[in-house]
């Protein structure tokens, strides 16, 4: 018996061991804009969205390790390759989309810091510009890689919405025919529902963090030589690990906030009582912890690594490692993503909960834009040499950008 626990406990820190940029790009994106996303798609549509995690998770897997892919066999950016590739009239226009959306991700990001406090009582004109200048402090002045490994391991917390979906008491059997099952044709006449599945999937595979995970892979030094079966397993836990948190998320709202007919989440407060049958009086307390962790740790690394993106789109100098007379746009770039993003939040009656929705929906209509940019790069032979996509990795990558890309236009030209 001792033997058998030795050995599994081996295998499991030997996991814990090589995880990397893949698990913390997946757990960055159990961010607000994921947590109350999935909140929202539980309370106002049940179970019936639970089908989409399968076939997200998959593509979330292929989409990873093709950016894992081409950062190991190029040594390079993304936005990079892109630059090189298309030329920079392109890669301009394609940054300022990316800026655009990545900027309403950062607002996103302070309204959870604001909803998260607000459950403390605490005033968002207090709390958004105190957090703004620890985040702006904790990057420029600190030692970034502590401050996220803080962070990754404050996820545990996440944890709780594993254990409440639980406590919720669902329908479990109905829980899991939905997540095989597509839903009724019916579904798909409400735009509300395509919106929701829009946003579920731009949470799930956001943009930016294609961007951010191949810069990762690619300061970590990893290179095709190195890129081992260690790297795929960091890409798979994470996408898994994150997926399955957003699926007991939906549960656990479904099986509260649903049932009892609460319907659309309106605020912070209407998300945390999805907590209740597990932590009772603590509710708050926990999805408030969780939310302000998660809304602190992607406020930092989601300015941050669109001013890496911008910069090494545009081909000018980047880095925390340098001064800031010697990246003077890097540092301005990344301070005002904060400033800004801070300072609107603080508009008096700011629709915060719609405002962090519409990001997770905005993220999902840029997907296949860059999704488009990837596949044209990874299945050029001259830049990928024998490491182009295989058959089947295509037909997964093309068909989620074509499913996307038709939800979006449906979205658009249905009827409110």
């Amino acid at each position: 018996m001792k033997t058998w626990w030795r050995r599994w406990r081996i295998r499991i820190f030997m996991i814990l061991a090589i995880l990397g940029p893949g698990f913390i790009t997946a757990n960055v994106d159990n961010d607000t804009g994921g947590i109350l996303t999935y909140s929202q798609a539980g309370a106002s549509f049940g179970y019936t969205l639970l089908w989409t995690m399968i076939p997200i998770t998959l593509a979330l897997i292929v989409v990873q390790e093709m950016c894992a892919r081409m950062g190991a066999v190029t040594g390079k950016g993304l936005s990079d390759l892109i630059r090189e590739e298309f030329g920079l009239r392109i890669t301009f226009l394609l940054l300022v989309l990316l800026v655009i959306v990545n900027f309403t991700n950062v607002v996103s990001e302070f309204s959870g810091i604001a909803a998260s406090m607000e459950l403390f009582h605490l005033s968002k004109y207090l709390s958004v510009p105190v957090c703004a200048a620890l985040v702006w402090v904790l990057v420029v002045k600190g030692d970034f890689k502590v401050v996220e490994k803080v962070f990754l391991c404050a996820s545990v917390i996440y944890i709780t919405y594993i254990i409440a979906g639980v406590k919720a008491g669902p329908n479990w059997h109905e829980a899991l025919v939905q997540t095989v099952k597509l839903p009724e044709r019916s579904a798909w006449s409400q735009k509300g529902y395509v919106y929701m599945v829009v946003g579920v999937i731009g949470t799930t595979i956001s943009p930016w963090m294609q961007f951010y995970l191949q810069s990762s892979l690619v300061d970590k030094g990893t290179t095709i030589k190195n890129y081992t079966k260690t790297t795929l397993i960091d890409v798979v836990v994470g996408s898994f690990f994150t997926d399955i948190v957003g699926w007991f998320i939906v549960v656990a709202c479904a099986a509260t906030l649903y049932v009892h007919g609460a319907g659309a989440i309106n605020s912070a407060a209407d998300a945390a009582s999805a907590m209740l049958p597990f932590a009772g009086q603590y509710a708050f307390i926990l999805f408030a912890a969780g939310l302000f962790n998660a809304s602190l740790f992607s406020a930092s690394i989601l300015p941050l690594s669109t001013a890496y993106t911008v910069c090494e789109g545009l081909g000018v100098e980047s880095g925390l490692d340098k001064k800031w007379k010697d990246a003077p746009f890097f540092y301005w770039f990344y301070t005002l993503l904060i400033v800004f993003g801070a300072a609107v939040v603080l508009i008096p009656n700011f629709p915060l909960i719609k405002m962090i929705i519409l990001s997770q929906v905005l993220n999902g209509v840029l997907l296949p834009v860059v999704m488009i940019f990837m596949l044209r790069l990874i299945n050029k032979h001259e830049l990928m040499g024998k490491y182009t996509n295989s058959t089947w990795f295509n037909w997964v990558a093309y068909a989620t950008a074509g499913i996307v890309i038709g939800l979006s236009v449906a979205m658009m030209v249905m009827p409110s």
